[in-house]
């Protein structure tokens, strides 16, 4: 079931999403709501566990260079388990989603380098029960809504 969200609930969450670290006052004001209400209402949010949490978006340029990839994963739904485990323990692994469609799984990578990322495809394709992979390298972001 999804939740009920008014206008005002709609405008405090765009806002934090765009700075989690955008101080009460400001919310308020630019929603045109009091200070109280704000705290009242964000606490409402993360109550009823529509606000799961805050963190950090780091720019990746400024951090580190790095190689990204989305991989197309067609596997034999036996070998499932044992392919997901094994991404839970890379860390170039950034997100797995299992999609409808043609494929079984997308997988985002994020490596230092295109030999480790060529590395990383060897691995993953040699795994029982993957049949398939098709990889598109990521050259830049057009839309980056900034989703946690």
């Amino acid at each position: 079931m999804k939740p009920e969200l008014d206008e005002i609930d709609n405008k405090v969450m765009a806002l934090l999403m765009d700075n989690a670290r955008l101080p009460v006052t400001s919310i308020a004001r630019q929603v045109g709501i009091a200070r109280t209400t704000v705290i009242a209402r964000i606490a409402a949010l993360e109550k009823r566990g529509i606000i799961a949490g805050y963190g950090v978006r780091l720019n990746q340029k400024m951090v580190q260079p790095a190689v990204r990839a989305y991989v197309g994963l067609s596997v034999e739904a036996r070998y499932a388990a044992s392919l997901i485990r094994f991404l839970q323990q890379l860390p170039e692994a950034e997100t797995l989603c299992a999609v409808s469609g043609a494929i079984d799984y997308m997988l985002t990578l994020r490596c230092d380098t295109t030999e480790t990322l060529d590395r990383l495809l060897d691995q993953i394709g040699a795994m029982d029960g993957v049949r398939q992979t098709s990889t598109s390298i990521i050259l830049s972001k057009r839309i980056d809504r900034g989703s946690l």
